[in-house]
């Protein structure tokens, strides 16, 4: 467990001095400090803080203004932060998730924040269709005009706009690319990630680019992009297979089946539906083939028993 800061201020001009001794003060032993505005959501300080912070930890903020400048923005820091296993507290707000008050004032947050958006999007609604009444179209005059400054202007809205999507959802799919590559191929990486069933469906060329983009920001290691070694197409499902156990060692053979038949891979034997055994013989030929995740407890038989272990030392039965 950490306590980790986060000091913000929005120009070059001003200093994070004060808001980093209240922090010290709070027994913060690490502390990030950003000069940004606190409308961009494209931080790399608070994008490397989020990377850091673990099970267990808490971000610390004098206000929550230095965190975000909009409930939305603020509710999403915190959604991932759960998402970890971490907490979040406010020094001069009343607002620390690791207690029941603090869960409360985030829930009122929560609903305060659903009626903002609802609100949003009826007056824009209301002021389209004024618009449209009066013969104007909607949209930017210079981007119709195809101005090279508004061009440019609108790429780097959108490039912020990306990172900051991709640094938010991260916590979904970085840990399994840095768990598989580069010894998986990224067609299997991207088969294991869409067959856990998130809401983002992947592509290869997607996945691709957002690596590099976390790779070109410092957040992941550029051996991630080396290239995978070759392997027959008799190796794929044993290939898959291992990718999937290593993604989450916890699951069983069963659920490993399950998984299989969801994403529509055929057993190499033929038939209709993955077996525990099917499964258990394709992670013996992974292991034949050097993929191995880390063993924390032996395999005992019964195909409900977690895979972790199944694919390194000796094979029990």
């Amino acid at each position: 467990m950490a306590t980790v800061g986060y000091a913000r201020v929005s120009t070059e001009d001003q200093t994070t001095d004060s808001q980093k001794d209240e922090l010290r003060a709070a027994a913060c032993t690490e502390i990030f400090e950003e000069k940004a505005s606190g409308a961009n959501r494209s931080r790399p300080e608070l994008a490397k803080l989020l990377h850091r912070i673990g099970r267990g930890d808490v971000l610390v903020v004098v206000r929550i203004d230095r965190l975000a400048r909009s409930l939305s923005h603020l509710l999403q820091v915190i959604e991932d932060l759960e998402g970890r296993g971490a907490h979040f507290r406010s020094l001069h707000d009343p607002i620390d998730t690791s207690s029941p008050q603090g869960k409360f004032a985030m829930q009122v947050l929560g609903a305060a924040a659903e009626l903002e958006r609802a609100l949003i999007r009826e007056r824009t609604k209301a002021g389209l269709r004024a618009a449209k009444a009066r013969g104007r179209v909607g949209g930017n005059p210079a981007l119709r005009a195809r101005e090279p400054k508004a061009i440019r202007r609108a790429a780097v809205v959108r490039d912020a706009a990306y990172f900051a999507e991709l640094n938010l959802s991260a916590p979904g799919w970085l840990p399994v690319v840095r768990q598989l590559r580069p010894d998986h191929s990224w067609s299997t990486v991207v088969r294991v990630l869409n067959g856990r069933g998130r809401s983002r469906t992947w592509t290869t060329e997607r996945l691709v680019r957002a690596v590099k983009r976390f790779v070109r920001e410092g957040l992941a290691d550029k051996a991630l992009l080396d290239r995978a070694p070759r392997r027959t197409r008799a190796d794929h499902a044993a290939i898959l297979i291992s990718g999937i156990a290593q993604a989450n060692p916890t699951l069983s053979l069963r659920a490993i089946g399950a998984q299989l038949d969801a994403m529509r891979v055929k057993p190499p034997r033929g038939g209709e539906r993955w077996s525990a055994s099917s499964v258990r013989s394709q992670l013996r030929r992974a292991q034949r083939l050097g993929h191995v995740i880390s063993s924390a407890a032996p395999f005992q038989p019964g195909s409900s028993m977690p895979t972790t272990g199944i694919v390194t030392g000796t094979l029990t039965e």
